[in-house]
């Protein structure tokens, strides 16, 4: 059982691009987080990146982070670090770019952690208030994480979106792409308890925790990318990262206590994942009309299930853990950049740029949005991505024929 300030409590606001600054700091002041974050040490703000190309609700917004740094500057938080991991999918250079954060953290003066750098150290983590429940067995080698994480303070940045394997993701699921390195797609068939193991480390590692999840576009589908966008013209912050992602999760339509990571959560005590014991201050979200947000999959990750719940799942190690695991990073990158987003995001980001909150993304930086169609860089990796697709079939052919 956990005991810290702010449990149960979850602030949320309506806003809109002319006032989403000061609506933030009302926001975080009314979370509570000058009683979360304790002032006298670092304070991470760990920036989610979703894609390399800006998508509504994919990742991070630009004003999402510069209203998180304007307030904790007013309140008095001096030692502020953006804080980077990289994927396999992924490029966080190209990213912090495109989605404006490198602009945003430049303007305020604030450096950033890259831990995908050679240079950061990575420690073997033991748990002290109970064991782990799978990280322990997915990593038996041990369980490694930044040791420039310790000791900090972390402030999440979330979006209100749906997710492929874990139905919507949130604060909790942020600490993935901040605690885990590049081989964390290795806990995807028991990710529910992974991010159940990832929060128990950071109430730990971090004398305070605490999120600012955007809901100014939404995306429900086959998230965290491929999602159809809504305007939904809101935010949220708490300390607790299980109850701001059941509120959340209620939010889009889902039942919070169905979602296994909330639930396992709420059951140790971690946070707080029952919406009748969840404290809502600001705006009353039972005056919002029903989202009605579903969770799809994309063909990537109906394979990806395939292998870790399906027939496939004898295979998972030579698959996903072996010199064969390229096949797999290759078919992403093939689904989400050489088709999806050139035949369908580029024309839903379109559609994105003339409203509201399309126009106050392009105020970021240069005013630049870039939307990348199949240019060569793109057909180069069709080339490649599909000879990888062509030689893992073959393989995984050659493997289920031995087995019979």
């Amino acid at each position: 059982m956990s005991e810290f300030p702010g449990k149960g409590k979850v602030a949320v606001l309506k806003t809109s691009p002319e006032t989403v600054l000061d609506d933030i700091e009302k926001l975080m002041k009314l979370a509570g987080v000058e009683e979360a974050l304790p002032k006298n040490t670092r304070t991470g703000l760990k920036i989610n990146i979703s894609w390399q190309t800006w998508y509504p609700a994919c990742s991070t917004a630009p004003w999402q982070l510069d209203g998180t740094i304007q307030a904790l500057k007013k309140f008095g938080y001096n030692d502020l670090v953006g804080v980077h991991n990289d994927t396999v999918v992924v490029n966080t250079a190209d990213g912090e770019r495109n989605n404006k954060h490198r602009f945003v953290t430049d303007m305020h003066e604030v450096p950033c952690l890259y831990l995908y750098n050679e240079d950061f150290e990575w420690i073997e983590y033991k748990p002290k208030a109970r064991p782990f429940l799978v990280l322990d067995k997915v990593y038996p080698d041990g369980v490694f994480i930044p040791k420039a994480l310790e000791g900090i303070n972390i402030l999440h940045l979330p979006t209100v979106k749906t997710h492929v394997f874990t139905t919507i993701t949130g604060a909790m699921k942020n600490a993935f792409g901040g605690l885990l390195h590049r081989q964390r797609h290795w806990t995807h068939a028991v990710i529910h308890d992974t991010l159940v193991d990832l929060l128990t480390i950071q109430q730990e590692i971090h004398p305070g925790v605490f999120a600012v999840m955007d809901g100014t576009f939404a995306g429900d589908g086959p998230g965290p990318r491929a999602m159809r966008w809504h305007e939904k013209n809101i935010l949220l912050a708490s300390a607790d990262q299980v109850a701001i992602d059941a509120v959340s999760a209620k939010l889009q339509g889902f039942d919070p206590m169905s979602l296994r990571f909330i639930n396992k959560a709420h059951e140790l005590g971690l946070g707080v994942g029952n919406p009748r014991e969840i404290e809502i201050v600001g705006y009353d979200i039972e005056q919002e009309q029903p989202w009605n947000f579903v969770q799809e999959d994309t063909f990537a990750s109906r394979g990806q299930k395939l292998i870790y719940h399906g027939p496939l799942k004898p295979f998972e190690k030579i698959l996903l853990q072996s010199p064969l695991v390229p096949w797999s990073f290759f078919a992403s990158n093939f689904y989400h950049n050489v088709y999806w987003y050139p035949f369908v995001g580029r024309q839903r980001v379109a559609s994105a740029l003339p409203t509201p909150w399309g126009q106050h993304f392009k105020q970021y930086g240069d005013g630049e949005v870039v939307m990348p169609g199949m240019q060569p860089k793109t057909l180069a990796q069709a080339v490649v991505g599909l000879t990888i697709l062509a030689a893992g079939a073959a393989g995984l052919a050659y493997l289920l024929g031995n087995k019979k």
